[in-house]
């Protein structure tokens, strides 16, 4: 069995597309994924399975939620052993313990790249955010006071490719990866 984690893209903010995490991990096990685990309110699956394909995993994890709770959500499947391999590979400004910073992971889902990102949204503003690439992630870090004069605070939300794009903090993705 391998271990997985499924995020779920724009769930339970501010009362649109409500999906309770109970009756999540209900639709998981009933895919027979086992050792299922939710974290947060915010779409972060936790799973094992015999499956390699995170394709194939992706699919019938956003037709169960279609079925189950009559959403179209965004999906990304991806192994714990990648995550790893991306919190090994993170930049040293990423994730310092610097408690004026916010250190957030930008997960691209296929089949956007981080050229399709960085095009759409644009140079950071150098003086109060960084980015850097690595596979199919963007590590992004902004100063929490001036996060409004980011570049990249408002367009991740807003641009076109907003939608292949879901986020998470440091601190989750470090969480996820131990459960």
């Amino acid at each position: 069995m391998k271990r997985y984690v499924a995020l779920l893209r724009g769930i339970n903010i501010s009362g649109k597309n409500k999906v309770p995490m109970a009756e999540l991990k209900t639709g998981f096990e009933k895919l027979a994924f086992e050792e299922v685990k939710t974290y947060l309110n915010s779409g972060n699956v936790i799973f094992s399975s015999d499956e390699d394909d995170t394709k194939k995993l992706t699919k019938q994890i956003q037709e169960m939620i279609k079925n189950q709770f009559h959403l179209d959500i965004p999906v990304l499947v991806i192994s714990r052993e990648m995550l790893v391999d991306i919190l090994q590979n993170a930049p040293d400004w990423w994730d310092n313990d610097n408690k004026e910073i916010y250190d957030n992971l930008i997960f691209i889902m296929s089949p956007a790249k981080f050229s399709d990102v960085y095009s759409e949204i644009g140079e950071p503003n150098k003086e109060l955010e960084n980015i850097e690439g690595y596979k199919d992630v963007i590590f992004w870090s902004f100063n929490r006071k001036d996060y409004q004069k980011t570049n990249w605070w408002s367009k991740t939300a807003s641009a076109n490719i907003s939608t292949k794009l879901t986020i998470r903090t440091a601190n989750t993705v470090r969480k996820i990866v131990k459960m």
